[in-house]
């Protein structure tokens, strides 16, 4: 099992001047320590318009900035909104390919439709279309990244005619491919597309098994990749803040934990939002403690496993353990939320690399090989249904030329 971060770019009011530079300057910070403790991937949000939850509208311009301050670390979008509403696939296509090749090859290409009124209204894109919007950009961004040239796209939401988009990426045939997942369904659809199941949901181990079970069958026996390869991965997110006592870690991280779930819960699921106005971060002040992760626990009203690893280094080895057992690839921790301090997440990071993770990354190289091999048995059964279903798209038109405002003047 390999581990990743997550950073929705949490910044609760009240608001510094500099508020949100100073955010900015030190993720990078944490990135490049994370970087050299050996973690395996950073996951960078992309969302518009959710003050306080999220300032991360711009993750192409953070992930490429990572790659300068880091050497080895994957460099994950967690996701791009792929709707062409949100972002044209010619854009899409271009970015990551840029950055897969100042990266050296380090890119995970997550994709997603996004749920929140506050997004999609914002872009014209209504609840019903958005599913089928997210199919047109993701496979028309992925063509882009193979097709030379791009023989075009004739749908409801994207319609381009023929070009060669450049450059292509580093890694062939592209990135590996995820998709956002907060639901088993959304799940069971990942595997479908033979892609990689990002869960930005808060499940125990036992229900990670259920949905790591059914992943698995679905990829191998069912799946038509939506991309020119499968990526069997499923990765489930959790909260970290990893101390030597109990007590430190929940006084260090249980209101930044809590904080990001109210603020979740404002814009997705119960929030009035008046934009500029609203204080999510009052609001939570108010109504908060409501949403107290261990007062619920100690009701035996919410899992262990929204929790996750807040807690000593003993906590954390057993809550990692219980999703390695239940076969998650990827456990992604969150650290930066609410008003958790930059110190204590750097602090929380090189406490459980020292600690906590020696053992997990020892498994996991032993089992690289076996697990590589199923990998590619598995890629190789989705891309041969996907051969035999027919689905091709149409090839370049040899004959298409674009005439410059001058053409035939000179030559």
């Amino acid at each position: 099992m390999k581990f990743g971060l997550f950073y929705e770019h949490n910044l609760p009011r009240p608001w510094a001047q500099d508020a949100e530079h100073t955010l900015f300057q030190q993720v990078l910070d944490q990135v490049e320590l994370a970087d050299k403790l050996g973690f395996h991937a950073v996951w960078q949000v992309e969302h518009h318009f959710l003050e306080e939850y999220a300032h991360s509208s711009a993750p192409e311009v953070l992930l490429a900035a990572y790659s300068q301050r880091t050497k080895s670390i994957r460099l994950g979008h967690g996701i791009v909104q792929t709707p062409p509403h949100y972002n044209h696939p010619a854009r899409v296509a271009e970015r990551i390919a840029t950055l897969d090749l100042i990266s050296n090859g380090r890119v995970e290409f997550g994709t997603g439709e996004s749920s929140s009124e506050t997004e999609m209204g914002g872009f014209n894109l209504s609840r019903g279309e958005k599913r089928a919007a997210w199919r047109e950009g993701t496979e028309a961004a992925l063509r882009m990244m193979v097709e030379e040239p791009f023989s075009g796209y004739d749908g409801e939401f994207l319609k381009m005619p023929q070009r060669n988009v450049v450059p292509k990426p580093l890694q062939e045939p592209h990135p590996p491919v995820w998709a956002a997942c907060s639901q088993r369904d959304t799940i069971h659809f990942a595997a479908q597309n033979g892609i990689g199941a990002l869960s930005f949901a808060f499940v125990t181990a036992s229900e990670a098994k259920q949905w790591v079970e059914d992943y698995y069958s679905t990829i191998e026996n069912e799946s038509i990749p939506i991309g020119y390869q499968a990526n069997p991965n499923i990765a489930v997110v959790t909260a970290l803040m990893c101390c030597e006592s109990e007590e430190e870690a929940v006084s260090k991280g249980e209101k930044g934990v809590n904080f990001f779930g109210y603020a979740l819960a404002h814009y997705y699921v119960f929030g009035k939002h008046h934009p500029g106005r609203t204080s999510v971060w009052d609001k939570y002040l108010e109504h908060g403690d409501l949403f107290s992760l261990y007062r619920m626990q100690q009701m035996n009203q919410t899992p262990d496993a929204i929790r996750g690893c807040v807690g000593t280094p003993e906590h954390c080895r057993q809550v990692l353990r219980t999703y390695e057992e239940a076969g998650v690839d990827q456990v992604i921790f969150f650290s930066q939320a609410g008003h958790n301090a930059h110190e204590d997440i750097c602090d929380s990071y090189e406490l459980l690399a020292r600690e906590v993770l020696p053992e997990f990354i020892e498994r996991d190289q032993a089992a690289e090989s076996a697990r590589d091999r199923k990998r590619e048995e598995i890629n190789d059964k989705a891309m041969a249904r996907k051969e035999a279903s027919g689905e091709q798209h149409r090839p370049p038109d040899e004959d298409y030329r674009i005439d410059a405002p001058g053409a035939g003047s000179l030559f």
